[in-house]
């Protein structure tokens, strides 16, 4: 199972890519690995649109060189910031829409949930978060920026707790994408069909 993971934001979204690699002794009977992690940057002081375009642009480039079998998303909840909110809830759509043309599910988790999975404790801050991350994937140094450490740590919540229904939602959700692009398919032959000249079919 491979997860790809979003912090979303829009002056930093962070983004890991983790996979379960065998059985281990661990309770959730999972061993993990980090394939990736970065962050996509936008510049505060341009325009949202073509903020919004690099973070969807980011997405696209890592969706389609890891291939993941699941996204895994931050749950967005209301701050008292607004613009900060606004922001992460646009980023959090980019990539809800970018997995649905995959036909990929989605999960959501929210914060407490992942650093509860990770350190024990949903209220565990961000030094722990980090730490944990690093000692739990074997890595040489504690990812940086903090929204890189996150997107591992929501990879590892939705492997340790999410898991174990994806794959059925992976078909459900494939069946839905196949079914309505079939769907399209035939009312544009309708649509085809019926504006077709007397005596001519469709080309």
């Amino acid at each position: 199972m491979r997860v790809l993971a979003v912090d979303p934001g829009l002056t930093r979204c962070g983004l890991g890519v983790v996979e379960s690699t065998g059985p281990t002794a661990r309770a959730t009977g999972r061993r993990v690995r980090m394939v990736a992690v970065g962050v996509v940057r936008t510049p505060a002081d341009e325009p949202v649109a073509a903020r919004l375009l690099s973070v969807a642009e980011g997405l696209d480039e890592w969706l389609d060189e890891h291939t993941p079998d699941v996204v895994a998303v931050e749950r967005v909840f209301a701050q008292a910031n607004v613009r900060s909110v606004m922001g992460t809830a646009q980023a959090a759509g980019l990539v809800l829409v970018a997995a649905a043309r995959r036909g990929l599910p989605v999960a959501m988790h929210t914060p407490s949930e992942v650093k509860a999975a990770v350190t024990g404790s949903g209220r565990a801050d961000k030094e722990q978060v980090t730490a944990m991350v690093t000692r739990i994937l074997g890595l040489d140094a504690p990812p940086r920026p903090a929204d890189a450490a996150d997107a591992l740590a929501l990879a590892l919540c939705h492997l340790w707790r999410g898991s174990a229904t994806t794959r059925l939602e992976a078909a459900a959700h494939g069946a839905l994408v196949t079914g309505r692009r079939n769907g399209y398919a035939e009312a544009a032959r309708a649509a085809s069909r019926r504006t077709a000249p007397p005596g001519r079919g469709p080309r």
